[in-house]
């Protein structure tokens, strides 16, 4: 009688990833449900009468509505434009957050003075500004990429500067008795410590700048997502204002999972 082998007990490192991954099934699993019980229940309530489906509209109407501007070949247009402006303002605030978060970092001095600037900048309400914007640019693309950096670069900054702060000082210190820089300081200690930071900015920021770029879009644009909202509202197309909203929601979790793709596997290795 033949002896079954024994299986090779998994390592330590393989049973991590197993669980990471049934984890995060878990997780899609349940987000599936809630959506779907969602649809239901909001396809349910139209078709019952408990909602007026002119006003909330439905599934089954966005569905519609979403064939009929397939059909004229603009939507893929509209959402491309959006999404090209959504794309732009992030790269530019995270860009821009990383450089003057530096430099707030490299010069204690020049941080206290700028700080009390950032937390008014950061608490103005950025729709107020949008109107100034089309002064100063003028109707186009340039205002609205500006509208979508002015909504999330402030916090941006504070948030990556704060930490940037709270990196360990007793590695820095180390650093510096080895006869390093401030350069070295933050390239080899500062930089790689606050990579968490980053990621988890950058996954706020991408909503904020989407957000901005919308407001952009109700004020100064003639293509885009933000447009349809404000063009369907005008001619009481309820139908298509949920639908673009609904766009919008799938354009800004497409992106948001994106990130939080690159952090899980920047978390993944860095606990392996």
């Amino acid at each position: 009688m033949k002896h079954k082998k024994p299986k090779p007990e998994l390592t330590r490192q393989e049973e991590y990833v197993k669980k990471h991954r049934r984890y995060h099934h878990q997780i899609t699993w349940s987000r599936m449900i809630i959506f779907f019980l969602f649809i239901g229940l909001w396809e349910c309530s139209a078709n019952l009468g408990w909602i007026d489906s002119f006003f909330f509209s439905s599934p089954s109407r966005v569905i519609l509505c979403l064939k009929d501007l397939l059909l004229e070949k603009s939507l893929i247009s509209h959402i491309g434009i959006t999404f090209l402006e959504t794309l732009i303002s992030f790269l530019l605030v995270i860009g821009l957050g990383l450089l003057i978060a530096t430099l707030l970092w490299h010069s204690h001095k020049v941080s206290e003075i700028m700080e009390p600037y950032l937390v008014i900048l950061n608490s103005l309400p950025k729709s107020a500004l949008a109107p100034l914007f089309i002064v100063w640019l003028g109707t186009g693309t340039t205002t609205i990429i500006v509208a979508g950096i002015s909504v999330a670069i402030f916090g941006s900054i504070i948030s990556l500067y704060t930490g940037f702060k709270q990196v360990d000082g007793e590695k820095i210190t180390l650093i510096y008795t080895l006869g390093g820089t401030r350069k070295d300081a933050f390239c080899k200690v500062v930089l790689p410590g606050s990579i968490p930071t980053i990621l988890s900015t950058m996954k706020v920021n991408i909503g904020l700048a989407l957000v901005g770029v919308i407001i952009g879009e109700f004020l100064a644009a003639r293509r885009g997502l933000g447009y349809l909202i404000i063009y369907g509202s005008q001619v009481f197309q309820l139908d298509m204002v949920i639908t673009s909203i609904l766009l919008l929601c799938i354009m800004a979790f497409g992106l948001y999972k994106a990130i939080q793709f690159a952090e899980h596997k920047m978390k993944v290795q860095l606990k392996l």
